[in-house]
């Protein structure tokens, strides 16, 4: 089952940081938003959730995607 994990304002920054989560190992992927057009969800499998968090962490407290 996927999980959103994390709402990103912009097509642009969604798709860097699915980006960067495959790079790590993770499988994610990137859907618009039934609410805004302009914000998409990042999601992961559920079973991935607490090893996404850390790198999700880790990714935004970086430098912006």
């Amino acid at each position: 089952m996927w999980t959103v994990i994390y709402i990103a304002p912009s097509e642009r920054v969604a798709e860097s940081i699915r980006s960067r989560l495959e790079t790590e190992g993770f499988l994610a992927k990137v859907r618009p938003t039934s609410v805004s057009k302009q914000q998409y969800e990042i999601l992961v499998p559920e079973s991935e959730l607490d090893e996404v968090r850390d790198v999700l962490s880790d990714i935004l407290h970086s430098s912006h995607p």
